[in-house]
């Protein structure tokens, strides 16, 4: 069965895109297997991961790209070969990972422990390529075409504009809080309050109900806005004198989601508590800062890097988040206007997460 609908989205054509460059085209998706899915987009969550792909900050990109994997919109094809109950009509949503080899090729490990978000073989929901050698656009578009296993029912206590920013930006900074068992008695540190770590902020409080939960920023710019979230204490690097020592070893697990290079590491990790550990999830383009490992030996710390969750991990999340009335601080922005909103959010301005509506489903409103 031929689609009746044409594969159109604001594409990159070059590194002058990330400054409110991109174009409105035609693409060609992938060729449709009865493993696929296809989803009339309404709503897509806006990343730094986009900003960072579109000027290729991470490395070249292959233009043209249609950034975008915080992805939320309607069902409206579905391969007979679907396994997971998903059918036309169903309101679902894909984040950043499409696709992984399912240990198909025998010898990736992270699909056998149920992992698939580090497969090897891994497909990126955009700037990245499938099987078949065809590449992968993501959810600056109308609709999105990709493989079944990442793709998720929204739970309908989470309206979509809310839900779009958890499927890369919620499950980012929430996933490594639960791996490392956070609950009742954990003392959690948030660094940086951006798309990300409003998230582990919400997070850590309202789902998980930890113990401490202290935001560390530059400045106290936002500091109104954490405690209204829930934070217990609020630390400001370049203002608060001797941050490092007045709070050393109060915290057992640090996630940083900063992605700038020029972060004060090793105060950081004077933060932490005996067996504490640091979590980084942003993601620099330039080197860290060096620091001491007496930041670390003494106290049997350690450093750790997380991206993302698998399928389930997501599912898990999103049922967690509707029963526990997480939902996400976002301005809504219609479709036409993604130019705009990607220069906005190179801007820092965003409270926390812009999303992209398109406009039969814009809801001008912030949610707080």
């Amino acid at each position: 069965m031929a689609s009746d609908y044409k594969f159109q989205g604001w594409l990159g054509l070059d590194k002058d895109s990330v400054k409110g460059n991109m174009k409105w085209q035609s693409y060609e998706p992938k060729s449709f297997e009865e493993t696929d899915v296809d989803i009339k987009i309404t709503h897509c969550g806006v990343c730094a991961s986009d900003l960072h792909t579109l000027r290729s900050g991470w490395g070249p990109t292959d233009y043209p790209v249609c950034v975008g994997h915080e992805i939320v919109g309607q069902a409206v094809r579905v391969g007979k070969d679907v396994p997971t109950g998903i059918k036309v009509g169903d309101r679902v949503g894909v984040g950043a990972q499409s696709g992984a080899c399912h240990n198909q090729n025998g010898d990736c490990e992270s699909c056998a422990d149920g992992m698939e978000h580090t497969c090897k073989y891994s497909t990126d929901t955009y700037n990245s390529k499938w099987p078949d050698g065809s590449k992968s656009y993501g959810g600056y578009a109308d609709y999105w075409r990709g493989k079944y296993s990442f793709v998720v029912k929204i739970p309908d206590e989470i309206p979509s504009d809310q839900a779009a920013p958890m499927l890369c930006g919620g499950i980012t900074a929430f996933h490594p809080l639960v791996q490392h068992n956070a609950g009742p008695d954990t003392r959690v540190g948030i660094v940086g309050l951006g798309g990300l770590g409003h998230f582990g902020l919400l997070g850590a409080v309202k789902a998980l109900k930890c113990k401490k939960v202290v935001v560390i920023s530059r400045t106290a710019t936002k500091k109104a806005d954490a405690m209204k979230m829930g934070a217990t204490d609020f630390i400001a690097t370049d203002e608060d004198e001797d941050w490092a020592q007045k709070h050393a070893s109060t915290l057992d697990v640090i996630v940083s989601t900063v992605s700038s290079h020029k972060m004060p590491l090793e105060g950081y990790l004077n933060l932490l508590a005996r067996k504490g550990t640091y979590v980084h999830v942003g993601a620099p383009e330039d080197r860290i800062p060096p620091f001491s490992m007496f930041s670390l030996i003494p106290k049997r710390a350690s450093i750790q890097g997380s991206m993302t969750g698998a399928p389930r991990d997501i599912r898990s999340m999103l049922d967690l988040f509707a029963k526990t009335g997480v939902r996400t601080w976002n301005n809504n922005v219609p479709m036409k206007d993604a130019n705009q909103a990607i220069v906005d959010q190179e801007a820092g301005k965003a409270r926390y997460r812009y999303v992209l509506c398109h406009e039969d489903h814009i809801k001008e409103v912030k949610y707080n």
